[in-house]
């Protein structure tokens, strides 16, 4: 009998596309549901689920009651063995004491639905050589423990439970989500775990910007702006890239949020998912794009700290809905990896994959692959 843990945080990902930089705290929670935000964790640990039963419809998963994991193993076809109840408002807590319950019944793999900080809750609790691995669904992922996506998660476990795939140690970041929202990112380093590992499943960690590339970052900045046109509005994601380029339009920019501007205007800032979609249905002529950057070391374009940039604003962006930029080492960094999509809609992120043009400077461009984890995922 196959066997594995599983842990999901309810509330993970609720302030992404809310705009909110994180989900931690009951107000950030009540603040992200009334701007549009939802949970998403359960959702994306079904997906995982979903594949890990194609292979093993027996296999026992060990978890907790309710939305903590017991609703998505039920959902994806497995029989949950229930180790943990929590109460009825559930907290990092009992995100921790889940994980140790799990740990406690063996020393097997353990998945995890949540973001940073849901990966040191568990990660905390871990015993002797069990093994831990992300099923990503929070707002910020800067550790190296996730998978690229649900559908690889569910792939690497069946690779793990078939004995056919090797581990590696990977690191545990989060970030004080206070200075997040105040636009400093200080990444922590909280632990070393044990993942599994195979096929370019999981992400790396997040890299820092060299003070070298400041001046690269500045020059494709300068590129983007000189692409620019009056009667286009464009979606500023976040990120130091962004940042530059709104210093050279010479407007006031969100560091890790969503503004909106045309012609040099600001129309929305610090926008939400819900905000964006009101704006974009009243443009019919779909005259939109979004710009987005490369974050370094991991070569996500969507689905890491811009949640906001959701399938269905993705849907109402103009053709291509994306401009893409970022410094020419950046893309030399990543290896010859992909560059990644992960809106949670497999149709959008099918058609953004294939080869997109990056800006690198005033007249300077690389074309790039791009591919969907979640479609590449599979066994």
């Amino acid at each position: 009998m196959k066997t594995f843990g599983l842990v999901v945080n309810p509330v993970a990902g609720v302030g992404g596309a809310a705009g909110l930089k994180g989900s931690d705290g009951s107000e950030v929670q009540i603040s992200a549901r009334q701007r549009g935000g939802h949970e998403r964790a359960g959702a994306r640990a079904m997906t995982a689920l979903r594949i890990i039963a194609s292979a093993f419809p027996e296999a026992t998963v060990l978890t907790a009651a309710g939305t903590m994991g017991e609703n998505a193993v039920r959902q994806a076809g497995l029989e949950p063995m229930i180790v943990y109840r929590p109460g009825d408002d559930t907290s990092g807590e009992d995100s921790t004491a889940a994980a140790k319950a799990i740990s406690e019944q063996g020393d097997g793999l353990l998945l995890f639905s949540g973001g940073d900080g849901t990966a040191r809750d568990v990660s905390s609790s871990s015993q002797g050589d069990s093994l831990i691995l992300g099923i990503p669904a929070g707002v910020k992922m800067y550790s190296s423990c996730f998978a690229v996506s649900p559908a690889a998660a569910g792939a690497l476990a069946v690779q793990w439970l078939n004995g056919s795939t090797s581990t590696a140690q990977a690191e545990v970041l989060d970030v004080d989500e206070g200075q997040v929202r105040s636009g400093r990112v200080d990444p922590q380093l909280y632990a070393v775990v044990s993942i599994p590992q195979g096929g370019g499943r999981t992400q790396a960690r997040k890299s820092a910007t060299a003070d070298t590339e400041h001046m690269a970052v500045r020059a494709a900045a300068a590129g983007v702006v000189d692409r620019m046109k009056p009667q286009t509005t464009y979606l500023l994601g976040p990120g130091g890239t962004m940042a530059r380029v709104a210093e050279l339009l010479g407007i006031p920019c969100t560091p890790l949020g969503v503004d909106v501007v045309r012609s040099g205007n600001v129309l929305l800032k610090d926008a939400s998912e819900r905000e964006l979609v009101e704006l974009l249905k009243d443009d019919p002529g779909r005259h939109a794009q979004a710009v987005v950057s490369v974050i370094g070391g991991q070569g996500f374009l969507l689905g890491r700290g811009n949640q906001q940039l959701s399938a269905q604003v993705l849907s109402l962006l103009g053709t291509p809905p994306m401009i893409v930029v970022a410094t020419e080492q950046k893309l030399i960094d990543l290896h010859g990896r992909p560059l990644l999509v992960d809106s949670g809609d497999t149709g959008v992120d099918a058609t953004l994959s294939g080869y997109v043009e990056v800006v690198t400077g005033p007249q300077a461009s690389s074309y790039y692959p791009v591919k969907a984890p979640e479609l590449e995922g599979k066994p």
